[in-house]
């Protein structure tokens, strides 16, 4: 069978690769790391993430553990592997990012068909290629493609968050305690704040130096990974009712809850390390250690990493792209963050789609289309559809599934039937698409129906 180029070792290049080697299709891994370093990543590893740590809720009747249950379906390699490597993080799927790009790392390399190329791609070779080289893809290659699917390209400014030592942490100040019942017991620790404490943190927040000066438009930012005084200068209480929410959380001290809490959320399963949650930033190293200490608790943190931020590139896709995510007429398609879709699961689904198509174009078979009403379905809809205008930055989430018939009492309701009614469409199609697929596993979405029945 014909070799596949795939350009970009991330999440979205890694589960490409790892579905068309277990189809027998060989497969060339092009990945730049170590050889040129992106100003996000830290190793040379596969499926490095360089961001949260936090795969989203699991929840059958969320968006985001609607999709994780279509992944399980479909045979997802990458979501396995992130299950082997769970922290606890209540309602959600978090991973020891370490232990997550090393397994994913093994799991590529010992695969017979994969051929690993640690080079810098500079351009689009020839035959089949799945461009997987995420929004820091090096200029050269961007520009190539840009040249090469003759529309405008868009950019936006992504932001991580800093990790602190967890020995470093005070803990007569801060606790242990999930904000909600369902989502564990003291599975994140808790910096409550009074109202002073607070307001002196907010000041210093927004007066910080920033790395890049200049104040952001809200079309500049990629809308997931807001830097944390971004979201302040919107007035003193934005982060009071976002990340910083006490919704749910009692101070042990007082009994009482907070005026506002930071939350930290562990980075590996031996709790030695922990991200600051929502605190992507775009201050100055110096500024971070500064003001992030204001935070109780954290008046003495070692900073194992400080939060940075840096520009990304997407495609205009629904003006240069197919509905597999191919450019029209050609045997290059897209995948991953690249293609404006945004989140780490969302990536790995889009290595998924990219593969099994890609695998129907080699073997002459009928392409995959998801149906709209499921969670990655009504995603490429959404970003391939040309009349998404202007296209920004998009994740998995209902408001883009096609409406319900009826109305239903509440919100919890009208989830809860946006889920069943995608496990139902997604299994008639799938059921009828079995020669794309090494094993289906259509009974995940049987028991996901049961799980959120129970919910």
């Amino acid at each position: 069978m014909e070799r596949v180029t795939i350009i970009g070792g991330g999440l979205a290049g890694s589960e490409c690769a790892l579905q068309l080697a277990a189809r027998g299709v060989p497969v060339t891994l092009v990945e730049q790391r170590p050889i040129a370093q992106s100003p996000a990543h830290h190793t040379d590893r596969f499926a490095e993430l360089v961001c949260s740590n936090s795969l989203k809720a699991t929840r059958s009747d969320s968006a985001a553990g609607l999709l994780k249950q279509e992944l399980d379906a479909m045979g997802c390699r990458l979501l396995g592997i992130a299950r082997e490597c769970a922290v606890p993080a209540g309602g959600a799927l978090a991973v020891d990012r370490d232990r997550f790009s090393a397994a994913v790392t093994e799991a590529v390399e010992r695969e017979e068909f994969i051929t690993v190329d640690r080079r810098e791609a500079t351009e689009l070779p020839e035959g089949y290629v799945v461009v997987a080289a995420g929004p820091l893809c090096s200029e050269a290659l961007f520009q190539s493609l840009a040249e090469r699917v003759g529309g405008d390209h868009l950019s936006f400014f992504d932001a991580a968050a800093p990790i602190v030592e967890a020995d470093s942490l005070d803990r007569s100040v801060i606790f242990e305690q999930s904000r909600y019942e369902d989502e564990g017991t003291g599975d994140y620790l808790n910096c409550p704040m009074d109202k002073a404490e607070y307001e002196a943190f907010y000041e210093a927040l927004v007066a910080a130096d920033r790395v890049i000066s200049r104040d952001f438009e809200q079309r500049d930012l990629f809308q997931a990974c807001q830097p944390v005084e971004e979201i302040a200068r919107k007035g003193v209480d934005a982060l009071r009712f976002g990340a910083l929410k006490p919704v749910g959380l009692v101070d042990p001290r007082t009994g009482h809850r907070p005026w506002a809490a930071v939350q930290l959320r562990a980075e590996n399963a031996e709790r030695t390390a922990y991200n600051l949650v929502g605190f992507q930033t775009n201050l100055t190293w110096g500024e971070q250690a500064r003001v992030f200490r204001l935070i109780p608790g954290l008046a003495d943190a070692t900073f194992s990493r400080y939060g940075v931020m840096h520009r990304n590139s997407f495609v205009d896709a629904p003006r240069v792209l197919d509905a597999s995510f191919a450019i029209p007429g050609a045997t290059i398609r897209l995948a991953g963050q690249i293609t404006g879709t945004e989140g780490y699961v969302e990536a790995i689904a889009s290595g998924l789609f990219a593969a099994v198509n890609t695998y129907a174009d080699l073997t002459g078979k009928q392409r995959l289309t998801l149906p709209r009403t499921s969670a990655f379905g009504a995603l490429v809809s959404y970003a391939t559809n040309p009349e998404t205008k202007p296209y920004q930055p998009m994740h998995v989430n209902f408001g883009i599934f096609p409406p319900l018939e009826g109305k239903r009492r509440s919100k919890r309701d009208r989830y809860a039937a946006y889920a069943a009614r995608a496990r139902a469409d997604l299994r008639e199609e799938l059921s009828k698409r079995g020669e794309l697929f090494e094993e289906l596993n259509l009974a995940a979405l049987d028991e996901a129906a049961t799980d959120g029945a129970a919910e």
